[in-house]
């Protein structure tokens, strides 16, 4: 679960600059099937902290 986390934090950073129109045409085909995202990068920075919280709460001997 906490690979999953940390690719969505990396996803959320790539949708941030894909936002701000950083990485070229990567990010205007990104921006065209998750302009969501694009257009609120934080939506996939709570899902990886949700994501995170949830690892912990799993792995908790």
């Amino acid at each position: 679960m906490f690979f999953v986390a940390a690719m969505l934090a990396i996803l959320s950073g790539f949708f941030y600059a894909a936002g701000r129109h950083e990485i070229g045409s990567l990010g205007v085909a990104m921006c065209q099937y998750g302009s969501p995202f694009c257009d609120n990068p934080l939506l996939a920075l709570v899902a990886a902290g949700l994501a995170a919280c949830w690892g912990a709460f799993v792995s908790v001997r």
